[in-house]
């Protein structure tokens, strides 16, 4: 078996910023990994992530470090002992997901889904600011039925007020980035009740999770930062109530379907998300997603330009992918 591998960083900007409690950024910063094989060209897409160790240079470099196992014929679940969970094994993973389907015209669906995939209703993100930029973000939203807000301030009583007032209609989710403290984090959550928010994602630092056990969760607590793979998943029973899966955390689609059968035995709840990336990082998950409680997939609706073909939107509805695109 001989394939050719392609590795190419790729940069998307950003309508305006994507801002959260760490800082902002103004474009998506993608590694893209082609193969080629037989004719067939298959894709993934990965976003390094800073907050983990990640940048694009780390990133492809241990790409280039498989080249050779890769173009000769390397598998899925070989890749798993090969590479650690992150970015790299993402791309690689998802573009041997792609390759297998156009190869073999079996739609990656019919191995990854019980049921025909459908569209699913994604959260749409707005970036954590002053409240009046906040309640203007959020008005525009205000048509989509689950809104993300960023916080992670001493202002997070007005944000989430200003907020839930632009969007009335719409419920929330409330994502902190780590930026709560044992200080705070009572009544936080408190007001998160009250503006309607029905999951409140990663309030603590990672490591201080233990904090959770003794907090009452009048809204269910979503792990991010605090969860990559299925080996988290038993510490932090008891902690929170939800999971968020991502597959540039857990390494790809096919440790991301095993971690989602684990959390559905431990009893999680679970979000699907996503960094900022493209349509072609977005695909593989649309399907994950199909088993989902919350899912946050609006990478391609906060960039200026997405890749073509493209996942298809209808406000926050999101399709699974074609097969130009991906499986």
């Amino acid at each position: 078996m001989s394939r050719t591998l392609t590795v190419t960083p790729e940069s998307f900007p950003i309508a305006g910023a994507f801002t959260i409690s760490r800082g902002a950024k103004t474009e998506a910063r993608v590694v893209r990994v082609s193969l080629g094989q037989d004719g067939a060209r298959g894709q993934g897409e990965c976003v390094p992530y800073a907050r983990y160790g990640e940048t694009e240079e780390s990133v492809m470099s241990q790409i280039e470090q498989l080249r050779g196992p890769i173009e000769n014929g390397m598998d899925r679940y070989a890749l798993l002992e090969a590479l650690p969970a992150g970015a790299a094994r993402n791309a690689i993973d998802c573009a041997l997901w792609d390759i297998e389907a156009k190869r073999s015209g079996r739609r990656a669906h019919v191995d990854i889904c019980s049921m025909p995939p459908v569209p699913v209703t994604t959260a749409f993100t707005v970036s954590m600011g002053d409240t009046a930029t906040m309640a203007a973000h959020a008005r525009v939203a205000s048509h989509r039925p689950l809104i993300k807000v960023k916080v992670g301030g001493d202002d997070d009583h007005a944000r989430l007020h200003a907020v839930a007032g632009a969007a009335t209609s719409s419920r929330f989710i409330i994502d902190a980035n780590e930026a709560w403290t044992p200080d705070n984090i009572r009544e936080y959550l408190l007001s998160a009740l009250q503006y309607r928010a029905t999951l409140v994602e990663q309030p603590l630092p990672a490591g201080h999770d233990e904090i959770l056990r003794n907090v009452p969760h009048p809204v269910p607590i979503c792990a991010d930062e605090s969860v990559h793979t299925m080996d988290d998943l038993d510490r932090l029973v008891g902690l929170y109530d939800v999971v968020n899966i991502k597959l540039d955390k857990t390494g790809g689609l096919t440790a991301a379907l095993q971690m989602m059968k684990r959390a559905h035995e431990l009893g999680f709840g679970v979000m699907v998300g996503c960094m900022v990336g493209t349509s072609l990082a977005m695909a593989p998950a649309v399907l994950l997603a199909q088993t989902a409680d919350f899912v946050d997939l609006d990478g391609p609706l906060l960039l200026k330009r997405d890749r073509q073909p493209a996942l298809y939107y209808a406000g926050s509805l999101v399709s699974p992918p074609e097969p130009e695109l991906w499986g």
